[in-house]
């Protein structure tokens, strides 16, 4: 399903059918999950092609926030000074792009998934943030995943503290993300900086996992928000 398409076209993935057609000068765009519609607009005097791709995952059913959290299924030790590379995994979120023919300028025309969606607290009632909640393993080598449905975070832990430290969560600004797919694989690469016991930092590179995988186009580039940090701040301990 991660594709440019030029009009008119059909795409079916799971029991998800998205399809537009081509109406004099104006485009038909409707998005059906199991032979019912969810979404239909018309793209008036539209010409340009669609491009579907993943997108960060805390974009539904509204945008609450802009934080990412994974909790770990089983707790993770760590040495201090020590640095260690995992895998976890991650929700997938799909939007769907109209852009013009030289692929400069795009705006996002829809947002959908095939999972879940949870939400919870990070922190306490008072000081705490809300975060796009999901459950992952921990993995020692890249995971198997379906990216439809998930991706994989390759994580670097370095432990700057001076103590041993557990870690049971990891949590992401949605600002930093990016995002690689192909070879029918998603995937990021992030870091995470451990300073002290209540004290931790998340941050996103701009290197693939691998050299056979391709940008992803980012929705909160696309809705040009402005940007005031891209870390991950977590002072409410690991």
């Amino acid at each position: 399903m991660f594709e440019i398409y030029h009009p008119p076209f059909t795409t079916e993935a799971e029991d998800t059918e998205i399809i537009v057609e081509k109406q004099g000068d104006d485009l038909i765009y409707k998005r059906l999950f199991r032979g019912d519609e969810e979404r239909e607009l018309v793209l008036l005097n539209n010409d340009g092609d669609i491009i579907i791709n993943p997108i960060e995952p805390v974009n539904l059913p509204e945008s609450i926030t802009a934080f990412l959290m994974v909790d770990f299924k089983r707790s993770a030790m760590i040495r201090p000074g020590d640095k260690k590379k995992i895998y976890l995994k991650f929700p997938v979120e799909i939007g769907v792009f109209v852009t013009d023919k030289s692929r400069k300028n795009y705006e996002v025309i829809d947002v959908f998934t095939l999972n879940k969606i949870k939400y919870t607290l990070y922190g306490s009632h008072t000081q705490g943030m809300i975060c796009r909640h999901w459950e992952s393993d921990i993995y020692t080598e890249e995971p198997d995943t379906d990216n439809l449905y998930e991706g994989f975070i390759e994580l670097e832990i370095s432990n700057e503290s001076n103590h041993q430290m557990e870690i049971t969560k990891a949590i992401f600004n949605a600002y930093g993300m990016k995002l690689y797919f192909g070879d029918k694989r998603l995937g990021m690469k992030a870091s995470m900086r451990i300073i002290n016991k209540l004290l931790a930092e998340t941050d996103f590179s701009t290197y693939p996992t691998t050299s056979r995988f391709k940008r992803s186009m980012e929705l909160y580039t696309a809705r040009k928000l402005a940007i005031t940090s891209t870390k991950g701040i977590m002072e409410f301990g690991t």
